[in-house]
């Protein structure tokens, strides 16, 4: 009697890589400098000009997406320097931590301060210089605004119907930009440290 091979459902297939995701332990920690995030990506700066409550939602609906799918633990600081709270607050809003700094203190301070007693990998996503000087001599990494928004985008772009080769299409076109970003420095040039750091970040990120 011949045998029968049964062809893996694009429904297994999608519920393996879900349970791969769900096992994966969050093998980094991604402190992000919300304001500066917002104001460094076009489609997130579309919803802030509507209110800085409409900016700051839908910045927690894209990092909360890329959470569900990479796995890593999210921690988004807005800065209530001017207009925030008396006391620090805390919040957790769609899987992701959400800190709003006191009254008085910028989001800077809270980012470094954490940054301080970190007990994991951690990555600081902003453009803030003296931030990311900060993040490197404390041994963490920073990368930039724009290129952290640039990778929540595509991680957004991913097809659904496709997951299974979508992941392994986002993993190599990301290499891929690395390679080619090496490659425009030039052998003959060495990167900086940040820079290496950076590079072997994104593509854990």
């Amino acid at each position: 009697m011949p045998t029968v091979r049964r062809k893996k459902s694009r429904l297994s297939c999608l519920t393996s890589t879900s349970n791969e995701m769900e096992q994966a332990p969050a093998i980094m920690h991604i402190i992000i400098d919300g304001y500066n995030l917002i104001r460094q990506s076009d489609a997130l700066r579309k919803h802030e000009r509507l209110s800085l409550e409409a900016g700051r939602n839908a910045l927690i609906r894209s990092v909360s997406y890329y959470k569900a799918r990479r796995g890593h633990k999210v921690t988004v600081v807005f800065d209530g320097w001017q207009g925030g709270p008396i006391e620090e607050e805390r919040d957790k809003l769609l899987g992701t931590d959400i800190i709003y700094s006191r009254k008085g203190e910028k989001a800077d301070e809270v980012i470094k301060r954490m940054v301080q007693k970190r007990a994991e990998e951690i990555v600081v996503v902003t453009s803030d210089r003296d931030i990311a000087d900060f993040v490197d001599r404390r041994g963490g990494t920073a990368i930039s605004s724009h290129e952290f928004a640039e990778l929540l985008e595509k991680v957004k772009t991913v097809a659904i119907d496709d997951t299974c080769r979508g992941e392994e299409k986002f993993v190599q076109e990301d290499d891929d930009a690395t390679e080619r970003r090496t490659k425009r420095k030039g052998s003959s040039r060495r990167l900086s440290r940040r820079k290496r750091s950076s590079m072997l970040t994104l593509r854990k990120l």
